[in-house]
């Protein structure tokens, strides 16, 4: 420290009190990829529900509590066994993947989650590394998981509740620096059949209106199916219908280049996050990958 520095320190008074505020005030950072879950989370990490139904309860039902949850809290459903214990787990993936295979009511009435269900379930604890998710997410291609919570059940980790993580984190990278990535679109006259293939060809859950910034979910065509369509009894011809009369969404248009802590404030605050910022989009995802980055840090 410089001698006229320590001298303002030492002897304050009225002429050299604007020394004092010259000493930078640094605070010890970290590289929030390595954090323990619970540490980054420390009041919020149990409260998102863990929505459950046991494995012969039928597609129709596993469905119906499916669809208030997707995307606006979590993203998959948790089906237990005959004790109760998680066996796994339903998205919209899998509920998409059969509708396509086998397009009728069958599916709903005549088929039970288990026989539906994905196998690729993820456990973590407290002291789980938010890197540690995040690979083990890539590596399933599902952000979600399960975590023990103190009532003896499971609360679930998705990438919206990482979003969380991202709005609190410290860093100057900002929108235009995230990697970018093939935007998948879809035309005016699309059908059903057309977008689902595309959404399990290219792993995506969101699929965007050709030059518009109007998007088409799993959520949305499997809302559908449970409500207009009665699931599925009300129609003959699913997979030949227009994807433009289920109701699409708008996503949040981004006109400035923000960082990607602001960005995460804004998506968290939406029912489903989606944005867009000039010709990329944008999901939890994508946060959820910026969290890998040594310059994203948690405030110290």
């Amino acid at each position: 420290m410089h001698d006229h520095v320590k001298r303002a320190l030492l002897f304050p008074n009225s002429d050299n009190q604007h020394l004092i505020k010259t000493v930078p005030h640094y605070k010890n950072t970290m590289k929030i990829s390595e954090i323990a879950i619970r540490d980054l989370l420390p009041l919020s990490l149990m409260t998102t529900p863990c929505v459950s139904i046991q494995k012969q309860a039928k597609v129709e039902e596993a469905v119906g509590l499916l669809v208030p949850y997707l995307e606006s809290m979590t993203d998959s459903l948790v089906v237990t066994g005959d004790k109760n214990e998680p066996v796994g787990i339903i998205g919209g993936r899998e509920v998409i993947e059969k509708v396509l295979a086998n397009p009728t009511s069958r599916i709903f009435d005549h088929t039970t989650a288990e026989n539906i269900m994905s196998l690729q379930i993820t456990k973590i604890s407290g002291t789980t590394k938010l890197k540690e998710i995040i690979e083990e997410w890539q590596k399933t291609g599902r952000a979600f998981s399960i975590i023990p919570n103190s009532i003896g059940g499971y609360s679930a980790i998705s990438a919206r509740k990482i979003l969380e993580i991202g709005k609190s984190s410290m860093t100057d990278m900002s929108i235009s620096e995230l990697p970018k990535k093939k935007t998948v679109t879809f035309s005016m006259d699309a059908t059903v059949n057309e977008v689902i293939k595309l959404m399990l060809k290219h792993g995506t859950r969101k699929l965007l209106l050709e030059n518009t910034n109007q998007f088409v979910s799993d959520r949305i065509i499997i809302e559908k199916i449970a409500t207009d369509l009665n699931y599925l009894r009300n129609t003959d011809n699913f997979l030949d219908l227009p994807i433009v009369g289920f109701g699409l969404e708008y996503a949040k248009v981004i006109t400035k280049d923000l960082k990607v802590n602001e960005l995460a404030s804004i998506m968290f605050g939406m029912m489903h996050p989606y944005a867009i910022f000039k010709d990329r989009t944008i999901s939890p995802w994508d946060i959820c990958l910026a969290l890998l980055s040594e310059r994203m840090q948690e405030y110290g």
